[in-house]
């Protein structure tokens, strides 16, 4: 069996000095999508790299700083191992990978403060090689605690600290986005009293409604037996002396007359409780219908419909007229 070269890695004992996707995440900042085909290579999709890169244009990315021998189409990789492409996560055959140097490309032409620890480190990488020939992580290799446990490699500080980082801002965007759904939360309890609130006050305005409508019936209830007491007294009341009303009639001997003569309503009764005095004190009613509405609260019509009503029971009878057109009443005798 051919011994592997001194200058050669050994493929029995050969381990990345960097786990692919720290390394990948200290480049970009993000994990993004990876494909690790079975000699070890990886590939990432094109439009992953270039979004977290800050790239917009990512095939004009690709174009100024990928070299074709560093992209590929997926079914091409896949298919040259004799593997199917990749189910969800929006695996297309016809989308395009790069491989870990067209990455290294990409980041070393990015913009983004992200990328700055990690071009530094291979800026460092670089200045090493060409001042000693060679670049090793021996330095920070960390031997196995265990027989057999795999050997460990401690990242560059400098991308460390870019993870830590990283590490950092995604722990302040979860505590934002907690402190976030907290008053979320607090929003959402203050609606909710305030819907009880309106739904209590609705309870209250109807119960107020329901007093109400009770207040009402009880004063309606109250007139009606007020109205049967005012009838049962006109009933039990003796009739007035015809004689003595002729003589000398009164006030409320011509009311207690007009109220035989009649069914008395509201509206009459108001109307004869204002002519009645008139009547008795001058003998005759000369004012204009417009006075005793305004008197009454009624209206002319009304007052002249009450006027009618009199008359036609022989309570009044028309005397002619006063010079500006008024009606001029008597009180009927008899």
């Amino acid at each position: 069996m051919i011994e592997p070269s001194k200058h050669q890695p050994d493929p029995r004992t050969q381990r990345d000095a960097l786990d692919v996707g720290d390394f990948v995440y200290a480049a970009t900042g993000a994990r993004v999508r990876r494909l690790t085909m079975p000699d070890g290579t990886h590939w990432f999709p094109a439009v992953d790299v270039c979004k977290q890169l800050g790239h917009t244009n990512s095939r004009k990315a690709l174009a100024d700083h990928v070299p074709d021998a560093h992209r590929e189409i997926l079914e091409t990789v896949t298919g040259g191992y004799g593997l199917s492409v990749p189910a969800g996560r929006e695996w297309r055959r016809d989308l395009t990978l790069i491989d870990l140097q067209g990455l290294i490309r990409l980041v070393s032409a990015c913009t983004k403060p992200e990328c700055a620890p990690f071009k530094q480190w291979v800026a460092e990488v670089i200045e090493t090689i060409q001042r000693e020939g060679s670049y090793t992580l021996e330095e920070a290799e960390v031997q196995p605690s265990e027989p057999g446990a795999p050997i460990a490699y401690a990242m560059p500080e400098q991308v460390a600290e870019a993870i830590v980082r990283l590490e950092e801002r995604n722990l302040q965007a979860d505590e934002q986005l907690a402190v976030a759904q907290h008053k979320s939360l607090a929003l959402h309890q203050e609606m909710l009293e305030t819907q009880q609130r309106m739904v209590e006050t609705q309870q209250t305005m109807v119960e107020m409604q329901r007093e109400t409508l009770a207040a009402q019936q009880a004063i309606a209830q109250a007139m009606e037996r007020i109205a049967n007491r005012l009838d049962v007294l006109a009933v039990e009341r003796p009739a007035p002396d015809a004689t003595a009303f002729s003589a000398h009639p009164t006030t409320e001997s011509v009311l207690a007359d007009w109220r035989e003569r009649l069914s008395v309503t509201a509206d009459v009764w108001t109307v004869a409780v204002v002519i009645a005095p008139v009547l008795v004190e001058e003998g005759e009613l000369r004012q204009p219908l417009e006075a005793i509405a305004a008197r009454t609260g009624l209206s002319v019509h009304r007052v002249n419909e009450c006027l009618r009503l009199l008359r036609k029971h022989a309570c009044i009878h028309p005397r002619g007229a006063t010079e500006e057109g008024a009606p001029v009443y008597v009180l009927s005798r008899g």
